[in-house]
């Protein structure tokens, strides 16, 4: 089957291995260093603040459960056309636990960081370089990565763009200190790296020329200071963005009234009435009953109230028809929540971004780290082969003999780094001190 092929072209099993090509998909990624990286990086809270709150690697289980209890729920809704589609519970739970190994040490101020540092050369986003760790980077294979299937490569895809057709016009101004960054205006277009096209190129390989040319399509065109955005994913890729949202937008609300970062009186000022709103559309809810539940201060009410909204998002969530004829029912199909379950989770979302994300706490640590990154690439590529390691150092110098964009080299080896390690790399590097947390 074209979906399960590797870009080695090699198929064969260890001898008595009866796993299926989903399952080997997901060892790979769970016994990967770049996989175990997360245990270390930052999800909303920075890791080290608290003993609690949940890491990227916790936050990509969670929502690896979450995709494979929508696998499930979406067969029991639709058995034929999940059949038609072969759903899978194992593929669903890797792409949720791989999605995320592409983000770089603290968090969104990470990337940003990396996007100004490689402005002139492709920029950075997280989802691009999850699909670059994957098909290059990982040591299972010399040149592959973890050489998954065409199918995981593809649900990994949610954003099945090159950042070149959709980046916007002109770049702001470079700065001349590095605390003068203003962050808002160097996000990064969400999409692969030019540098990839090759692998890209073989993931849509079983593609028709229509199915690859509407996949491919906009649902906001780039402007001169505005990057574009894609309108589509595939089916496998849907499932996993909902998985994510779902785990974002509700496990990290239990993170942050457990830790104090939320208090009754922000809900009820900045939720309750919103919720209350949707009382008459959503069957046995209660916005004053799931306050109480939240705040109430007993672990047990509070873990039943977060499991409730979990399932209620969950098991509202339907198959849909795109408006586009695609030959590949791959493609033709999204997964969508309810009407009043995608309200409830966009507003638990954004009332996460605004009192936890956006707290001046949590930016000032953003700040920090958005620093180290941004002085880390800096003196690493004025003396790469000084200072990157012997592996790193090989690559680099082999970009450059070959004519390739070197500087991606010095970009995956910072963007690998865990929160710690960067941390403790820039005390190395700047501080005349012994080595210790940057945050301390």
């Amino acid at each position: 089957m074209i979906w399960t092929e590797r870009q080695s072209g090699i198929s064969d099993q260890r001898p008595n291995d009866t796993r299926t090509d989903f399952q080997r998909d997901k060892a790979r990624i769970l016994h990967s260093a770049a996989f175990r990286r997360l245990q270390a990086k930052t999800q909303v809270m920075y890791v080290g603040m608290h003993d609690f709150p949940r890491t990227r690697l916790t936050h990509s289980l969670e929502a690896s459960q979450i995709g494979a209890s929508l696998v499930v729920h979406l067969t029991n809704r639709y058995p034929d056309l999940a059949a038609q589609l072969e759903l899978s519970e194992p593929l669903l739970e890797s792409l949720c636990l791989a999605h995320d190994i592409g983000h770089p040490p603290f968090g969104h101020g990470g990337e940003i960081a990396l996007n100004y540092m490689m402005r002139n050369n492709g920029g950075f986003e997280g989802n691009g370089q999850t699909f670059r760790i994957v098909t290059q980077l990982e040591a299972y294979t010399p040149e592959h990565g973890m050489d998954l299937t065409r199918r995981t490569l593809l649900g990994l895809l949610k954003y099945p763009i090159l950042a070149s057709s959709i980046r916007r016009g002109k770049l702001p101004d470079d700065v001349t200190n590095f605390r003068h960054l203003q962050t808002r205006e160097w996000l990064p277009p969400k999409a692969l790296f030019d540098d990839d096209c090759a692998q890209l190129n073989w993931v849509f390989e079983p593609l028709s020329g229509n199915d690859k040319k509407n996949f491919q399509t906009l649902l906001q065109q780039p402007s001169a200071t505005t990057h574009g955005k894609s309108a589509l994913k595939s089916i496998d890729a849907s499932i996993m963005e909902t998985a994510d949202d779902i785990a974002y937008g509700v496990h990290d609300l239990e993170d942050a009234i457990v830790v104090g970062l939320i208090h009754r009186h922000h809900w009820e000022e900045n939720m309750l009435s919103d919720l209350k709103k949707l009382e008459a559309e959503l069957t046995n809810f209660s916005a004053t009953g799931l306050t109480d539940d939240l705040f109430s201060g007993s672990h047990h009410l509070r873990k039943q109230a977060i499991g409730g909204l979990v399932n209620r998002l969950l098991t509202s969530a339907r198959l849909e028809s795109t408006n586009y004829d695609f030959d590949c029912p791959l493609l033709q199909y999204q997964v969508q929540l309810g009407t009043a379950e995608k309200v409830l989770l966009n507003s638990l979302k954004q009332f996460i971004f605004k009192w936890v994300i956006r707290k001046p706490e949590m930016q000032a640590q953003e700040f920090k780290g958005q620093q180290i990154v941004m002085e880390l690439f800096e003196v690493l590529s004025v003396e790469p082969e000084r200072l990157l390691p012997e592996n790193t150092r090989l690559r680099y110098i082999q970009q450059q003999q070959k004519g390739g964009n070197s500087l991606r080299v010095i970009s995956d080896y910072l963007s690998g780094m865990t929160d710690g390690y960067a941390a403790k790399l820039y005390q190395e590097l700047f501080s005349v001190s012994s080595p210790k947390s940057a945050f301390q």
